[in-house]
């Protein structure tokens, strides 16, 4: 009986090995950049740009984004005199760091993002979770990925209040391949505290515009359930983008 366990054992390592060399291992990296400027009746300008790493090795499959929002409106006082007033500043970063449980897409996880915004209901918000992912669906261009774990976070409303405790973070992401030019993608998430429950979706689609430069079409919304008096729970941008992968 000990050759056919032996020979299913090398099968086995056979397979992991060809699905590990199948992954294509290395970095991929695509940074976004748009920009409105109005002019006439109605003067201003609004910047949003991003970068999105990835970073894919045998064991590991990690992620980092960096991405900014910068909005200035020209107005008149009542003297007529024209001035610039800000209106939206908005940086947010973060990192994944997933460890491989096997040859498919489960895998364990610790994220860690900070988010600082002048004009949002929280001013500052920061939070680290750690927990399991794996993809739920894969078939006909459409992939499925969710994941699910315990995190704690720290945040600083408008009111200049602080918060902190624990929460229960849940994301999940929608890819479509359309066609070979166009692709489609769905990213939610939810952090829920007992302060706070925080929403994030951004829904999105991109065409190819050559090897490595895309035009991506977003509309992102934030929604957090307890805010300051005077603030919304829901802010949304729609952006227009240039993307270059590299």
């Amino acid at each position: 009986m000990k050759y056919p366990l032996m020979l299913a054992a090398l099968a086995a390592t056979s397979l992991s090995v060809q699905a590990a060399d199948d992954t294509k291992l290395g970095w991929n990296t695509s940074a976004e950049l748009g920009a409105i400027t109005t002019s006439g009746n109605t003067k201003g300008t609004s910047v949003t740009g991003k970068i999105d790493a990835k970073q894919e090795m045998v064991q590991w499959s990690n992620e980092y984004v960096l991405s900014a929002f910068f909005k200035e409106d020209e107005k008149t006082d009542v003297n007529g005199n024209r001035f610039s007033e800000k209106s939206a500043e908005r940086y947010f970063a973060s990192g994944k760091a997933g460890y491989k449980l096997d040859t498919d897409h489960a895998k364990l996880f610790i994220f860690g993002s900070h988010t600082e915004d002048d004009f949002g209901a929280y001013t500052k918000y920061s939070l680290i979770s750690a927990g399991y992912g794996d993809r739920l669906y894969q078939g006909d261009g459409i992939s499925i990925d969710a994941e699910i774990g315990p995190g704690y976070y720290t945040g600083k409303t408008s009111g200049d209040i602080t918060e902190k405790g624990a929460l229960v973070r849940t994301a999940g992401s929608l890819d479509w391949v359309i066609s070979d030019s166009a692709t489609f993608r769905q990213l939610l998430s939810l952090e829920a505290g007992s302060d706070n429950k925080r929403t994030q979706s951004e829904t999105s689609v991109s065409a190819r515009i050559n090897g490595s430069m895309q035009m991506k079409a977003a509309f992102t919304v934030m929604h957090d359930s307890e805010v300051p008096v005077g603030k919304k729970n829901t802010d949304t941008q729609t952006s227009l983008t240039l993307v270059y992968s590299f």
